[in-house]
Formats: C-alpha cells, sequence, structure tokens
C-alpha cells in the first residue's frame, strides 16, 4: 500500500516508537495512579515513584500521598503532615510543580529549566526532521541522498542538544554529541569545497570552449 507514491510504512513505525517513548517517558509506571489527581515524580533516598496531589470536594487544602516504584505507599497527608515528614523545601518544589502543568509535563522546577528543556526539544525536532527530510527526497529521486539540508539540520540539532546535556550534566549525552557535532561541520565544509571546484571547473571550461567565444 502506498499513500501518493509513498510507502507508508516508515511513517507508521516512527509515529509508533515516537508514542511508546512518550508512554515510557512520561507514565508513572510501577506505581497505581488516581485519575483525578496530578502527581509529581519523586524520590526517596534510591527510590523513585510520585506524590499525588488531589483536592478533595469541599476540602480548604489538599491532600498528598507518597507511591515508590517498590510498591511503597504512604497514608495520605496534609501539606503539614508532609512537610513534617520530608520537609519545607520538598512540599514547596511538590506544591509548585503540582499547581503547573508546564512543570508537571516537562518534569521541571522553573521557568528556567522549562527555557532549557525548550532548546533541547527543539534539538531532537531538528534530528528528527533531517531524517524525514532525506527521506522524502530519497523517495523522490527513488535512490538514497542525503542533501546538504540534513547536515544543516544535523548541526543546528547537535549543538542545540550538545547545550542541553551540558545543562543537565548528562556526561552519556555530552559523548554522543561531541563527535557527531565535528561530523556534521566537516560535512558540510566538503560541499562547500566541492561547490566552489565545480563552479571553478564550469568557468574553466566556458572559458576554452570555442563556442563560447
Amino acid at each position: 500500500m502506498k499513500i501518493k507514491g509513498k510507502k507508508w510504512e516508515p511513517a507508521a513505525l516512527m509515529v509508533l516508537i515516537l508514542g511508546l517513548g512518550i508512554w515510557l517517558v512520561m507514565g508513572p509506571h510501577g506505581v497505581t495512579k488516581r485519575p483525578d489527581a496530578a502527581y509529581v515524580d519523586f524520590q526517596v533516598g534510591s527510590q523513585k515513584g510520585i506524590v499525588e496531589w488531589y483536592q478533595p470536594v469541599g476540602a480548604t487544602e489538599p491532600r498528598l500521598q507518597v507511591k515508590l516504584r517498590g510498591g511503597f505507599e504512604s497514608p495520605e497527608m496534609s501539606p503539614a503532615e508532609f512537610k513534617k515528614q520530608f520537609g519545607e523545601t520538598a512540599y514547596r518544589g511538590v506544591a509548585e510543580i503540582g499547581s503547573n502543568f508546564v512543570f508537571r509535563w516537562t518534569k521541571t522546577t522553573s521557568w528556567g529549566s522549562v527555557a532549557w528543556f525548550t532548546l533541547g526539544m527543539v534539538g531532537q525536532i531538528a534530528f528528527a526532521g533531517r531524517m524525514v527530510v532525506q527521506w522524502i527526497v530519497s523517495e523522490k529521486t527513488k535512490q538514497s541522498i542525503v542533501p546538504p539540508v540534513f547536515w544543516w539540520l544535523s548541526l543546528f540539532g547537535g549543538l542545540a542538544v550538545f547545550t542541553y546535556f551540558v545543562w543537565r550534566q548528562d556526561v552519556v549525552g555530552v559523548l554522543g554529541q561531541s563527535s557527531g557535532i565535528v561530523v556534521y561541520a566537516r560535512n558540510l565544509r566538503l560541499i562547500s569545497k566541492q561547490k566552489r571546484r565545480s563552479e571553478r571547473d564550469a568557468m574553466t571550461a566556458a572559458s576554452i570552449d570555442p563556442a563560447a567565444v
């Protein structure tokens, strides 16, 4: 089956993998979650989980419950009880994130962090876009082609994601992008040199062509 002459399987697979990745990253896996509650990522020692934050009907203050992936579930707590057990700083972080959808969705704690998240996301979109562009060009020509825009998107995406990983202090991400940036820039340099050589060769050929005299 084809859509406008293009095979639909690669696009469908891309969407499937993207959806799976988002589900794996964003979902509170390993814990049960109330459908009417907001939740905030939370960690106690080496145990990761969530804090459920919900407002019972008619109540003047929210109720909080810690649920960890190992199966631990705390009793429902008032803000005062949560502060007593986990501290004022932990409560402020949970309260700020729990009341802000953007912070919850991006798993950040401030608007500055949201800006860094956005930079990393834009870089990843550029990476995804380069592959889509290369695929479309190749489908049109019926052969594998790597257009110059592929390398431009690679360079921009690599720089953006490298900067994001530096901010995150993620050594694995930094190592993964550092060599790529050099390769992308080098390919653009080679393309530029080849273009200049082709222009010089064309001018030389025109200057000795009797028909051009």
